[in-house]
């Protein structure tokens, strides 16, 4: 009987930016319907990792296969339309539109409408846009903004534009979901109920790979966690033996992380 391969797999990655070395020779896989976080200091290739994965960079040498499918060299919009989905460190919204039209951005085509047949006004068309509209809708339910789906980003708090990031990602109904970042500059209650949204999402089928520095969050949300430094995985495993991994602990001796241990 056939196993069905897993969501991500990640093979001897390397990225060498003019013979510095951002991503040396890491491997890991990605499990369906899990949360796996990626941990570590500044400069420690994370970022650089999402890049490679969702296309931004090309990676040097290595492989990044989806769903069994070999993407390592495809473009960020091919590998998007297979189903991976991202967030970033900084805001990405517009700010120029709406709560509901940022989200629209997001949504799928489904029907592939072109230019050409948008400017007519076609039956496919309209029957598209309605569906967008529809789905836009019921995300921002999902996350209690619907009431401001007319709302300027400017208007928003906080809390809410990075609800609305995560949000919109999900609009065009990844299969794998990329988090970069999701709680910085969060407090208190504002951290539970982001936790409490990804974790909704996860119930909903999507896998999720989160960068998180706030260790609180990655100790209680994550399944598997990664340890990168200096571009190098040095630790792989649940939260309580990456914990106590001598290597993790030295490698972050004096910074947050040492504080869970």
């Amino acid at each position: 009987m056939l196993t069905e391969p897993k969501i991500l797999e990640i093979k001897g990655l390397n990225k060498n930016f003019n013979g510095l070395k951002a991503i040396f020779d890491v491997s890991f896989d990605v499990e369906r319907e899990e949360i796996l976080s990626i941990i570590g200091p500044n400069g420690a290739g994370k970022t650089t990792l999402f890049n490679l994965i969702t296309g931004v960079f090309p990676p040097s040498s290595g492989k990044i296969i989806f769903n069994g499918k070999d993407i390592t060299h495809l473009k960020s919009h091919q590998i998007a339309s297979l189903g991976i989905s991202r967030t970033f460190q900084t805001q990405s919204l517009f700010n120029s539109l709406t709560t509901g039209e940022n989200v629209l951005i997001g949504c799928k085509n489904p029907g592939g409408v072109g230019f050409f047949k948008a400017g007519l006004r076609l039956k496919k068309c309209k029957k598209d846009e309605f569906q967008s509209l529809k789905r836009a809708k019921e995300v921002l339910c999902m996350c209690g903004l619907e009431r401001k789906i007319s709302w300027p980003i400017g208007s928003l708090s906080l809390r809410e534009r990075k609800v609305l990031e995560i949000m919109r990602a999900i609009a065009s109904e990844p299969s794998l979901l990329i988090l970069d970042e999701p709680a910085a500059g969060l407090r208190g209650r504002e951290i539970d109920e982001l936790m409490d949204l990804i974790l909704q999402i996860k119930r909903k089928g999507v896998t999720i790979i989160m960068v998180e520095h706030q260790m609180d969050v990655v100790m209680h949300m994550s399944n598997r966690i990664v340890v990168l430094n200096y571009g190098v995985k040095i630790s792989e495993g649940s939260p309580q033996e990456v914990s106590q991994d001598p290597a993790v602990i030295q490698a972050y001796l004096g910074g947050d992380f040492a504080a869970i241990t």
